[in-house]
């Protein structure tokens, strides 16, 4: 008789369970540590031009996250999750110094944690040319803050706009070979040991790529070429503060060029008088100079500012209005406009009762 061998499946059952259970642990364990390996050792593989030169600059109070997530837009890494792991884990988290660092496209997250343990290689100074500066404002910025004298920045700007017409054909017609309204206003990084030259080169390289997708047609269609496009734009950012308005700003200029009316813009003579005028005296008006707008029919025959993007936008693309006129009525900057002399003198008393002047 053959008894029964108790026990015996239950128990391989038991150890074919346990079994699966270490090799489904093990196999957990090893993807673990694999993907951990791929987060340590995690490099750019995404990039599609790697070594290509990057600036990047880490602020104050940047997260880990923060810096990563710009680092993958630069095509410095190719993943965040992985550049914070690593920092994490190495111990680089919250160690990251602040300053401009120069970089490359698909370089290793511990190469690039390195670089910013480390701290920028080369001092930089930010430098911020608001819009409408005039050359001689830019000039004092430059030597207060990036400690580049004001005299070589001028003679270089002033009258130096041939030399750099190999790059930028439009400067040959540039006005007593001034750079006025080609400097684009914008947050400059200057490199410490930069010359005036280097820094003319970098706003005028930034007014190519800010203007290049301008739709210039319209001020063609008007008979303006672009260097006339951007005398207008410098006029605009001079008589307007307010976004809103640059628009019928404009398309003042634009009726009254139609009519052959002379411009009467206070900016353009403000730009060849010494100091600051809040109103223009009538012994202003009349002074003799291609800019005086109150004398000269059309353009001045160049900038008298260095416009940024809106204006320059509203200059190829004014508002479609009859307005001849616009008066600053308002303490905020703000303007009344008007299509005839009668609503033009209305605004003109308003003006008065605001200012008291």
């Amino acid at each position: 008789m053959v008894r029964p061998r108790t026990g015996t499946r239950p128990a391989r059952r038991r150890r074919t369970v346990q079994v699966a259970i270490i090799t489904v642990a093990a196999l957990a364990v090893g993807l673990v540590l694999c993907s951990s390996l791929w987060l340590l050792s995690g490099t750019s593989s995404t990039t599609e031009d790697p070594g290509k030169p990057v600036q990047i600059e880490v602020l104050a109070g940047e997260s880990t996250m923060q810096i990563a997530a710009r680092l993958v837009d630069a095509g410095v890494i190719g993943n965040a999750n992985a550049f914070r792991f690593r920092a994490r884990i190495t111990g680089a988290d919250g160690k990251l110094k602040v300053g401009v660092f120069d970089l490359k496209t698909g370089m290793s997250n511990a190469e690039v944690l390195a670089a910013l343990q480390k701290g920028p290689q080369i001092p930089y100074v930010s430098v911020t040319i608001p819009e409408g500066f005039v050359l001689a404002q830019i000039a004092k910025r430059l030597e207060d803050q990036a400690g580049i004298p004001q005299a070589e920045f001028l003679a270089l700007a002033r009258h130096g706009a041939a030399q750099f017409q190999d790059k930028h054909p439009y400067l040959a017609d540039a006005y007593n070979g001034s750079l006025e309204g080609y400097l684009f206003p914008k947050t400059y990084r200057i490199r410490a040991g930069s010359n005036a030259r280097d820094v003319i080169e970098s706003m005028l390289a930034q007014f190519d790529r800010e203007t290049s997708g301008i739709d210039r047609s319209y001020a063609e269609s008007r008979g303006l070429n672009f260097n006339q496009l951007v005398v207008l734009a410098s006029m605009i950012e001079r008589e307007s503060k307010l976004a809103k308005e640059r628009p019928l700003v404009s398309s003042v200029i634009y009726n009254r060029l139609a009519r052959n009316m002379r411009l009467e813009i206070d900016a353009t003579i403000e730009y060849v008088l010494p100091g600051n005028r809040f109103r223009l005296s009538n012994r202003d008006l009349r002074i003799v100079s291609p800019y005086n707008t109150y004398r000269v029919t059309g353009l001045p025959p160049g900038p008298i500012s260095n416009p940024g993007l809106a204006a320059l936008k509203a200059a190829a693309s004014p508002a479609d209005t009859d307005y001849l006129y616009y008066v600053l009525t308002g303490k905020d900057g703000s303007h009344t406009f008007a299509k005839t002399k009668a609503e033009f003198l209305v605004a003109k008393q308003k003006s008065k009762e605001v200012f008291g002047r």
